[in-house]
């Protein structure tokens, strides 16, 4: 039985009776009792930063990945930007990636005193153009930063390929892609360094927090230093030997992730496969639902790939509606369905409009995209009422608009 009639219901962004009586937020943390105890023992401790819950959650994190190290940042942009310095970004260097992003994407590069180098995104799953990246190779280029958009993986064999052929370093931008895979292997453990974010929305969180995973020893110790503003030895390990003497080697930050936050990533690491599997549950609810209904595209996933569900992007079908985006967006949300959207690109931003000179039409399908682009919620502590709320909601409105 169809969850709403065959007549049009009335919208509640015209007076109608809204769907839900309180707001579903497009994405929102899950934290238990475990988690805060996890918290409350750190508390209680000897050390709440630059202690033992760091090395700990970042062993554990490797080793749910399958890269050999992990290296803990302050937050995923802290984490880009280590991954950039890592890579030896520089004044008069250019590193290639999407528009379909969030700003950090592009702005470690710019951190670096590089220059950012958008390629056009694919139609399909809206992750950068392999064949867009070839294109915009110069002699001046040192890094492609691919995006797991929404948490489906890039096209991470070709970009590899191409990487290797141009001597390039891939920092892949995997914060919407914990747990997902690409033929058969988990993301964090196929490019030369992969960086993941542990804000409230994503798989797990640490409040705020970030992660570059590497196969690279010479990475590793470089980020490891970067983090730390580029010192060589770390406070805990200089206690244990008792020493007291140590050396600033680079210019780094102070990025450090505490180890209040390390303690509920690890209690949260251990909720990664439940979470990731109720995000796919949700995900094959609303494809049974929406894909074959007027009006929408659902998100299309490639052959060998599972996706980790950070978002779920619905694309409209603007032709077949009498309402554009910024209307479907304020009817959902007057049903108290939390919509976003994801994401501006990043070449339309104000700052790069004024720095790089960049207009419309620069990159057609990602600004095409953008146009049409509603993120519905998406997170593990949504109750299947939650999910039925979305999908009823999202039928009232399309029907409403859809010719």
């Amino acid at each position: 039985m169809s969850l709403i009639s065959a007549e049009k219901e009335i919208l509640a962004v015209n007076g109608g009776t809204s769907v839900r009586k309180t707001l579903l937020p497009y994405g929102r943390q899950a934290i238990d009792e475990c988690d805060i105890q996890a918290v409350v023992d750190v508390l209680r401790s000897d050390w709440l930063t630059t202690g033992p819950k760091v090395r700990e959650f970042e062993e554990a994190f490797a080793e749910w990945v399958g890269s050999k190290y992990a290296i803990s940042f302050s937050s995923g942009t802290a984490a880009l930007h280590g991954a950039a310095f890592a890579a030896g970004l520089k004044a008069g260097d250019e590193a290639i990636t999407s528009p379909l992003t969030f700003a950090a994407t592009a702005n470690c590069i710019l951190y670096q005193g590089a220059t950012p180098v958008f390629a056009d995104v694919s139609r399909d799953t809206l992750n950068i153009d392999p064949a867009e990246c070839a294109r915009r190779i110069t002699p001046r280029t040192k890094a492609i930063l691919p995006v797991d958009y929404a948490g489906h993986p890039a096209d991470l064999k070709a970009i590899s390929e191409l990487a290797d052929s141009q001597d390039l370093i891939v920092i892949e931008d995997a914060c919407h892609a914990l747990g997902a895979e690409y033929r058969g292997r988990k993301v964090g453990s196929i490019s030369h360094m992969t960086v993941f974010s542990f804000h409230p929305v994503k798989h797990l969180t640490t409040g705020e927090g970030g992660m570059v995973t590497t196969d690279n020893p010479q990475f590793a110790e470089t980020l490891r230093r970067f983090r730390n503003h580029g010192i060589s030895s770390e406070a805990r390990d200089r206690q244990s030997t008792g020493q007291w003497y140590y050396e600033m080697t680079l210019l780094g930050f102070n990025y450090r992730l505490t180890d209040i936050a390390c303690a509920l990533g690890t209690q949260q690491l251990q909720k990664l496969e439940s979470n990731l599997e109720r995000r796919r549950e949700i995900a094959a609810r609303y494809n049974a639902e929406f894909a074959n209904m007027s009006g929408v595209l659902t998100p299309q996933v490639l052959d060998g790939i599972r996706p980790a569900w950070h978002l779920y992007p619905l694309r409209l079908q603007l032709e077949r509606l009498s309402a554009g985006r910024e209307e479907i967006f304020r009817a959902l949300r007057a049903e108290n369905i939390g919509v976003n959207v994801h994401y501006i690109p990043v070449h339309l931003h104000p700052y790069y409009r004024d720095r790089f000179g960049y207009g419309e039409g620069a990159f057609p399908v990602a600004e095409k995209a953008y146009e049409r682009l509603i993120s519905l919620p998406m997170f593990h502590g949504m109750r299947d009422e939650d999910v039925e709320d979305v999908v009823r909601a999202v039928k009232k409105v399309i029907k409403a608009f859809c010719f």
